[in-house]
């Protein structure tokens, strides 16, 4: 798909708005995955709880993350990201109240993993239209020349708040066990400000032409959606039990495993924005050239965090899963909207926004699962997947139509 300009132009500064917002939501997902799993676990739930916490809001997300994408092609990209903050920011707000309830003890057993799955569950339904609303605008605003590094920019936007949100976590956790999360409250309240006050008014950004809604099972396409969903199950295998691996190979507790576990987390982020910016962005590399080398490297990563070292060759093993990161989504995204006409992709941004929710109904109950039997399988496994990913991405993906 060739492309000379693009649907709807934005200046650089409407992109660097879109990318704040998507900025405080790597804050909330990683502060959650760095806070949330040991405080959970501290008040009374098993690892396999905690991810059942998070995976019916990841079935929400997922399911709703396409719908959100038809609601913004008909009212705008601008009015569902705004709604989508501060959605976030009340539905967080609510989570945070619930689990401070399980931590005292007013709420025990499955009353408390009822209460925390409900609750989060909010997250999911209203949250879920950010990443899509998000992706559709920058899509627009690219051509097929700079699609990639224009979707990689909001991969590491994401990234800077993943870094943010553990190192925030590692700070805010000197003020109280809960400091973190309504930090992260905080930062979606602002980013929803920021886009309301800053980005232009969008009353009529796609009511000229209204394609057909697109299917994850549109033959075009659904190789990458189902690719991405398979790719974000391994990754959730790994987010949800990372914090819990941190803490018991080192043994770990408290203030000093959220720290340990953040510093991991901000390691990987680190290397993800410095791929991007000074990689892909700078060089503009094809995407199927990105997409095996990132997912060699990815499998390296976990394979080197597998062995029992100390603790900085965790770091090390998870900075080469940051490079590999920033290659395999930005080029997954640019394969996937290339590969409708210019009407379609916005459509097609939605879908490909849906697969890593998608990915995270399956993975965290996988991983919590398996970590419950040995504390390296959710590693092994991961590694595994993206040898597997790796194969059909070389024998199946380079004949698939760009």
């Amino acid at each position: 798909m060739s492309e000379v300009t693009a649907v709807r132009a934005l200046t650089r500064l409407q992109k660097w708005i879109i990318a704040f917002a998507l900025v405080s939501m790597g804050v909330g997902m990683t502060i959650s995955f760095v806070v949330a799993p040991p405080l959970a676990r501290g008040a009374g739930l098993s690892e396999i709880q905690v991810a059942g916490v998070l995976t019916g809001s990841a079935l929400l997300f997922a399911i709703l993350t396409p719908i959100w994408g038809r609601i913004a092609n008909e009212y705008g990209r601008k009015r569902v990201m705004v709604f989508a903050l501060f959605a976030t920011a009340a539905s967080n707000a609510l989570f945070i109240i619930t689990l401070s309830a399980a931590m005292r003890g007013v709420l025990v057993g499955i009353y408390a993993f009822l209460a925390l799955a409900a609750v989060r569950a909010c997250f999911g339904v209203l949250g879920s239209g950010l990443q899509p609303a998000s992706f559709a605008a920058m899509t627009d605003a690219t051509t097929a020349h700079d699609r990639a590094a224009g979707l990689g920019f909001l991969g590491a936007a994401m990234s800077v708040g993943s870094i943010l949100g553990p190192t925030g976590a590692a700070a805010l956790a000197r003020l109280g066990a809960l400091a973190p999360l309504w930090g992260s409250v905080g930062f979606s309240l602002l980013g929803g400000l920021v886009v309301l006050f800053v980005l232009p008014k969008d009353e009529q950004v796609t009511q000229k032409t209204k394609p057909k809604p697109l299917s994850m099972f549109d033959s075009r396409i659904r190789v990458f959606v189902f690719f991405m969903i398979f790719y974000f199950v391994a990754v959730g295998c790994i987010q949800q039990t990372l914090a819990f691996f941190v803490e018991d190979r080192y043994q770990l507790q408290g203030k000093a495993s959220v720290e340990a576990a953040g510093w991991v987390f901000a390691v990987m982020a680190i290397m993800m924005i410095l791929t991007q910016t000074f990689y892909v962005a700078r060089f503009k590399p094809d995407p199927r050239f990105m997409l095996p080398w990132g997912l060699v490297l990815i499998a390296l990563g976990y394979s080197v965090a597998i062995l029992h070292m100390p603790y900085w060759f965790i770091c090390c093993g998870f900075a080469v899963v940051g490079v590999g990161s920033a290659l395999v989504v930005p080029a997954l995204n640019a394969l996937g909207t290339l590969a409708v006409p210019p009407q379609e992709q916005g459509g097609a941004a939605a879908l490909m926004a849906m697969a890593p929710p998608a990915g995270f109904v399956i993975g965290p109950l996988l991983g919590g699962a398996i970590y419950m039997i040995h504390h390296d399988l959710p590693l092994m496994v991961s590694a595994g997947s993206m040898v597997l990913l790796l194969i059909y991405a070389v024998l199946k993906m380079r004949k698939e139509p760009a």
